[in-house]
C-alpha cells in the first residue's frame, strides 16, 4: 500500500476547506492540507509533513486555476498573518464561513439547524476600528508573521484604519529617534510591546502604549509626534504590562495626554469606551449582529434578560429597548463601569450590572430565584465552561441567544446545552472580519426540541 512521505509531488484536486481555511484534497485516502488552494482547482503540490491523521502541503503549481482566485492586493500577503483569504473573491469567502459554520454545528454540535444566511459586510477593506501592533525587540511595528511571534513590519494594512497607520509610523519613528527599544519576549528585556489604536465613527482615536515598565523615556516628545500624525486623536494612555506572557494589554494606565475614554454610536446607543473594554470591531456588521440577536431574542417588553459577558453593555443596552429588564455581568471590572455610565448617558433605567465571572454571578442570580426568561452569552473564542453551561440552563430560560466568534467552541457548547434540553433552532453567521479566518455565528437554543415555528 502506498503511503505519503515528505518531499513528493502530486497532482490533486482541491475538494473543500478546513476549518481555517486551508483547501482539501485527498492522496491515498489520507487527507492532506493545501494553503492558498481554492475549492475546485487542479494544483501539483509537495508534501511538506505527514502526520497520523493528515499530511500538509504547499503549492508547486495552480495547473487549473478556480474562477473564485483573484490576486492579493497586499504586498504583505500571505506573509503578515493577518489576513487569510486575499487570494479569493469575497463570495467565495462567504461560502467557505457559512459552511464552516454549518459543518462544525453539525459534525461537532450535533445539531441538523440550518444556516439560515451569512450577512456580508458592505465594506471588506479598512472596517476594524481597533488595531493591535506587536513591536519587535529592533523597533520594527505591524504584525505578526502567520502562526509565529516574529514581527513583520507594516507601514499600511488594508484592514485598518488609516489613523492606525498613522500613530503606528508615529511610534516607530519616535523609537527610533529617541533610541527606545522594543520588548524582548524571549528575554523579558525591552520597553515597548503593543501598539494599540480604537478608532470611532467620528475619525477620532485613542491610542495606548503597552510597555514593560510604568515610566518611558521622552513620553511628552511620544505624545507631540502621535498628536501631530493623528490631528483627531482623543486621547493617550500608558498601559503598564510586565507579565511574561504574550497578553497584550495590561494591569494598570496612566493617562499621558488627553481623555482615557472615546465614545462611539452602535445602534443608536452611544458609549464610552476604555482601552480594557471589549467592543466588537467592525461597526456595521456588529449592528447586523445584534439586530439579529435582537430578532432571535424575540422579546416583546415583557421579559426579563441576563447577558453574560456584557462588556460595555452593547448588547444588554440594545436588548434593554426591547425588554421590561436586562441585567449585564462581566468581569472586567473598567467595563462594568463602562457599562453603567453608558446606562446612564443613554437614560436607560431598565438595566442593572455586576462585576464578576460569569458563572459565579449566574449562580448568584440562580440561588436568589432569577427566572430570566432570555439568557443571551458572547464569550471569548474559548467558549463557555461547563459550568456556567449547567447553570444557565438550571435558569430555565425559554430561550438562549448564543453570540459566538468560534464555530468550534460554539458547537461544542451546543451539544452540552442539548444534553440539558436546550436544542438549537435557528442559526445565522455574520462575517464580521472580512478577508481573515474569523467568522461569528448567532444561534438560538430553545427548551423545546422542535422548533414552534417549523411546526407551524
Amino acid at each position: 500500500m502506498e503511503d505519503l512521505s515528505k518531499n513528493q509531488v502530486h497532482i490533486v484536486q482541491i475538494e473543500g476547506y478546513s476549518g481555517e481555511g486551508a483547501g482539501i484534497a485527498r492522496i491515498y485516502g489520507r487527507v492532506v492540507f493545501v494553503q492558498g488552494a481554492l475549492r475546485g482547482e487542479v494544483c501539483r503540490i509537495r508534501i511538506l509533513k505527514v502526520r497520523k491523521s493528515a499530511a500538509f502541503a504547499r503549492i508547486e503549481q495552480v495547473i487549473e486555476p478556480s474562477p473564485a482566485r483573484i490576486a492579493p492586493d497586499c504586498p504583505l500577503f500571505p506573509r503578515c498573518g493577518g489576513c487569510t483569504f486575499r487570494h479569493m473573491d469575497y463570495a467565495e469567502e462567504l461560502w467557505l464561513k457559512r459552511r464552516r459554520v454549518q459543518d462544525a454545528l453539525l459534525r461537532i454540535g450535533g445539531s441538523d439547524v440550518e444556516v439560515e444566511e451569512i450577512l456580508g459586510a458592505r465594506d471588506i477593506a479598512r472596517y476594524r476600528n481597533k488595531a493591535q501592533y506587536p513591536v519587535s525587540p529592533q523597533g520594527e511595528v505591524g504584525f505578526y508573521r502567520a502562526r509565529s511571534h516574529e514581527v513583520i513590519e507594516a507601514e499600511r494594512c488594508m484592514l485598518v484604519r488609516e489613523e492606525a497607520d498613522a500613530a503606528a509610523g508615529a511610534l516607530r519613528a519616535w523609537m527610533r529617534r529617541c533610541a527606545v527599544p522594543g520588548y524582548d519576549e524571549k528575554t523579558g528585556q525591552g520597553l515597548v510591546r503593543h501598539l494599540y489604536v480604537r478608532t470611532n465613527t467620528a475619525g477620532e482615536s485613542l491610542v495606548c502604549v503597552l510597555c514593560n515598565a510604568e515610566k518611558l523615556p521622552h513620553e511628552r516628545e511620544l505624545v507631540a509626534m502621535l498628536r501631530a500624525a493623528c490631528p483627531r486623536m482623543a486621547g493617550v494612555v500608558l498601559g503598564v504590562n510586565r507579565a511574561r506572557t504574550n497578553v497584550i494589554l495590561g494591569d494598570a494606565y496612566r493617562t499621558l495626554w488627553g481623555s482615557d475614554r472615546l465614545e462611539d454610536t452602535l445602534c443608536g446607543l452611544t458609549f464610552r469606551l476604555s482601552v480594557p473594554s471589549f467592543y466588537q470591531v467592525n461597526h456595521s456588521q456588529c449592528e447586523a449582529l445584534y439586530g439579529k440577536a435582537v430578532e432571535f431574542a424575540a422579546l416583546s417588553g415583557r421579559e426579563t434578560v441576563l447577558d453574560l459577558y456584557c462588556g460595555v453593555g452593547t448588547i444588554t443596552l440594545t436588548m434593554a429597548a426591547h425588554a421590561r429588564r436586562v441585567l449585564g455581568a462581566e468581569i472586567v471590572p473598567e467595563a462594568i463601569e463602562d457599562a453603567k455610565e453608558n446606562a446612564r448617558r443613554n437614560g436607560v433605567e431598565n438595566a442593572s450590572f455586576f462585576c464578576g465571572d460569569a458563572g459565579a454571578v449566574a449562580a448568584k442570580l440562580a440561588a436568589e430565584q432569577l427566572r430570566p426568561d432570555v439568557v443571551t452569552v458572547d464569550p471569548p473564542r474559548k467558549g463557555l465552561s461547563e459550568d456556567v453551561v449547567r447553570t444557565v440552563a438550571q435558569m430555565a430560560p425559554a430561550r438562549i441567544v448564543y453570540i459566538s466568534c468560534d464555530p468550534a467552541t460554539l458547537a461544542r457548547d451546543v451539544a452540552r446545552f442539548a444534553l440539558l434540553g436546550y436544542h438549537a433552532v435557528r442559526a445565522a453567521a455574520v462575517d464580521m472580519f472580512p478577508r481573515a479566518d474569523h467568522v461569528e455565528t448567532v444561534v438560538l437554543l430553545s427548551k423545546n426540541e422542535v422548533d414552534s415555528e417549523k411546526m407551524a
